[in-house]
């Protein structure tokens, strides 16, 4: 687990508001990667997936018995709000939770899918992400993991590479545009009152 604390980088990530970092593929390539990693340690993970396809499987890397309700309402906010619901323009979206021990994968299986034994349980959750600072790196979290909260972002028609000098002018200019753009979902972006 140490090898991937020092490389979640690569990965999208956050810190819950507990301070449990939170990884997630950036493509199908990349989840099936981290879900390998993940079932090499021979460890307890929380993993969440939407219930339709085109999302990160996010983990939270922490002991399985120390998340609690609100690390997993984070952790199923910023799965849905990195999936294609976001680019789809939807206010909501059905995340499914998994233990990393029910998760398989056989050869025959394309990259990014794996096999579920059981469910633990759905979460619905709300695609609303909050702009912050975390590590010194622009992130997009959900509400109760950004400290301060810099600006609140929504789906919407414009897409984000049209919405920077907007994001510039919101955040007084200090961040350069590859940062902010590496922060949001893809797709449409809206920029809503705190």
């Amino acid at each position: 687990m140490e090898k991937l604390m020092e490389e979640y980088q690569k990965y999208k990530w956050f810190f819950t508001s507990s301070n449990k970092l939170v990884v997630g593929g950036k493509s199908a390539s990349q989840n099936d990667e981290l879900l390998v990693k993940i079932k090499r340690m021979n460890k307890q993970f929380y993993v969440m997936h939407t219930s339709e396809p085109g999302s990160p499987f996010s983990i939270i890397l922490s002991d399985f018995n120390e998340v609690d309700d609100r690390d997993l309402k984070e952790c199923a906010v910023f799965t849905a709000s990195f999936s294609r619901a976001w680019k789809m323009g939807k206010k909501k979206a059905r995340v499914d939770i998994f233990s990393s021990l029910d998760l398989s994968k056989s050869k025959d299986m394309k990259t990014g899918t794996w096999g579920v034994k059981k469910k633990i349980k759905t979460i619905e959750a709300d695609l609303v992400l909050f702009l912050t600072r975390q590590k010194g790196v622009l992130r997009a979290v959900p509400k109760s993991a950004a400290k301060p909260a810099l600006l609140k972002i929504t789906p919407g028609k414009v897409d984000k590479t049209d919405m920077l000098t907007k994001f510039q002018i919101e955040l007084d200019n200090k961040l350069n545009q590859n940062e902010i753009l590496a922060a949001l979902p893809a797709g449409g972006i809206k920029i809503e009152k705190k």
